[in-house]
């Protein structure tokens, strides 16, 4: 489950070698440096913490400063973790890029979903919403219903779907597709949507 770190420029289209208009999302994968490894003697398992993107120094805890002034790196925007198989070997200050993936494989992308704010039934759950349009029912049109019994069970159940607040949770999309990779720009394009809005950080699986 190796991965990367990137970010969402948006949305567009390209041809394929058939000809068909394929919609792509772009995304700026890395490059992402190694800031700490992760090994079975020390910590119980391997992976790597990367780091995407740069934040000035005053606007990090003095503990995370810390880590980076130990290993001489430039503050890092944004510290995620990712599996690697020992038989890569990596090491602090160096590079991931964009070619650890290749064209035509799969990919999974975790991602923060776009919030919507508070939001009703219709809209959070698909709900029908209840009562007629006319006789004077217009204040019910949108209305969840009944959402317990009075004699039985006398309580709401848990989990009861009802109006809240709606989307800002972290989504992951599997089986998508690599469909090009501009190694010279940091560039991925992948066939489809991926969650987030622009600008946002995703992170690229490997599956």
């Amino acid at each position: 489950m190796s991965g990367l770190i990137g970010r969402k420029i948006g949305m567009s289209n390209i041809f394929n070698s058939l000809g068909e208009l394929v919609p792509v999302t772009v995304i700026l994968a890395g490059p992402c440096k190694v800031v700490s490894v992760r090994t079975k003697q020390k910590d119980g398992y391997e992976a790597l913490q990367l780091g995407f993107g740069e934040k000035k120094e005053k606007k990090i805890s003095k503990p995370v400063s810390g880590q980076f002034k130990k290993n001489n790196l430039s503050p890092s925007f944004v510290l995620k973790e990712f599996k690697f198989p020992s038989s890569v070997e990596f090491k602090i200050g160096d590079e991931v890029k964009v070619d650890l993936f290749k064209e035509g494989e799969g990919i999974k992308v975790r991602g923060l979903s776009k919030g919507k704010g508070f939001q009703g039934v219709m809209r959070r759950h698909n709900f029908g919403g209840v009562g007629g349009t006319t006789h004077g029912q217009s204040d019910r049109l949108r209305a969840p219903g009944s959402i317990g019994g009075s004699s039985y069970p006398s309580r709401v159940f848990k989990g009861q779907r009802m109006a809240g607040r709606t989307g800002h949770s972290n989504i992951t999309v599997s089986n998508l597709k690599v469909v090009r990779i501009v190694p010279e720009e940091n560039l991925i394009l992948i066939k489809g949507a991926v969650p987030g809005a622009i600008n946002s950080i995703v992170e690229l699986i490997k599956p």
